[in-house]
């Protein structure tokens, strides 16, 4: 099985639970781990995969509390970092129906060091480029750039994320896109949600979208919809597979567990390339990835919910 290596933020969720989508009357938080790419690399392992997760945290309790989680779940943190600066936090509001939105205090996550050693070990692995913070400048952005470059000289199966947070590119949406275009054109599989997919191509229609983004570069696109499902693309065909029934109380980490899903089963291939060119068995993991995100839906915090591998077989 190859390893799965996840770049970019590990962070503090502080969540205002059943208190309504504003976060003005918020009186109550409750602290959970976040970070979307810290998010897919939990829900690899704890699916029976090889995960590994590259980022920075801060010298203090949080920070402690983060590589601590990832730890217990099995993530290897040899190659995380450590920071003086103060560890990310998010402060994240719920609606009724579990749809969220987010306000960031950023911190040790822009500090993450480029360490050349790093990309021998991308050699014939999956490297996941998945953080929400990534392409916001710093040294995080940085190094995210050149462990890219690096997966590109080593064979590695690339996937890419953008993780788009409206708090955090307030007038900046043009500029969201053009840095989010490199790791399209090169990727083998681009997983969007339907505002992103929407936004960097501006085009409204999801198979017009997922044809523009073909010809930028990415080989795969799978948009998630909800509960509606997951619309995949491929040069070949073009389908929405349906999810499972559930009700959701808090959508957070729902797009990293179906990555996180999808990421793992293809880990299980002896070439992972080889599902760039069997349609019908990437419809079959979209299925099982659909279903790793509604099961995530169904509980608070990201990786607290993710399911294992029993659940995905209820």
């Amino acid at each position: 099985m190859k390893k799965v290596y996840c770049i970019g933020e590990l962070l503090i969720d502080f969540v205002a639970e059943n208190q309504g989508s504003d976060l003005s009357r918020a009186v109550e938080f409750t602290k959970k781990a976040g970070g979307a790419p810290a998010n897919v690399a939990c829900a690899i392992s704890k699916l029976g995969g090889n995960s590994a997760f590259i980022g920075c945290v801060g010298k203090d309790p949080f920070g402690s509390y983060l590589l601590g989680i990832l730890s217990d779940h099995g993530v290897d943190v040899s190659m995380a970092q450590r920071s003086d600066i103060f560890t990310t936090l998010a402060f994240v509001s719920l609606a009724e129906d579990g749809e969220r939105d987010f306000v960031f205090s950023r911190g040790a996550d822009k500090e993450l060091k480029y360490q050349s050693a790093i990309k021998h070990e991308f050699k014939d692995s999956i490297v996941h480029f998945g953080a929400a913070t990534a392409l916001l400048g710093g040294n995080l952005e940085n190094a995210y750039s050149h462990y890219y470059f690096d997966t590109l000289t080593q064979n590695s199966f690339i996937s890419f994320d953008p993780n788009y947070r409206g708090d955090l590119w307030k007038g900046k949406d043009e500029v969201f896109i053009k840095k989010c275009r490199p790791f399209i054109e090169k990727s083998h599989l681009c997983k969007f949600s339907l505002e992103e997919a929407q936004l960097i191509t501006s085009r409204d229609d999801v198979p017009s979208a997922c044809s523009e983004l073909h010809a930028m570069g990415v080989q795969v696109v799978a948009v998630t919809l909800g509960r509606e499902g997951t619309f995949v693309s491929t040069p070949r065909t073009q389908k929405t597979v349906e999810s499972i029934k559930v009700k959701a109380v808090d959508t957070t980490g729902a797009g990293d567990a179906f990555i996180g899903c999808l990421l793992q089963q293809i880990a299980t291939l002896d070439h992972a390339e080889d599902i760039l060119k069997d349609d019908d068995r990437l419809m079959e993991m979209v299925a099982i990835a659909n279903r790793a995100g509604a099961i995530t839906t169904t509980n608070y915090g990201a990786i607290e919910s993710l399911p294992d591998q029993d659940q995905l077989k209820l």
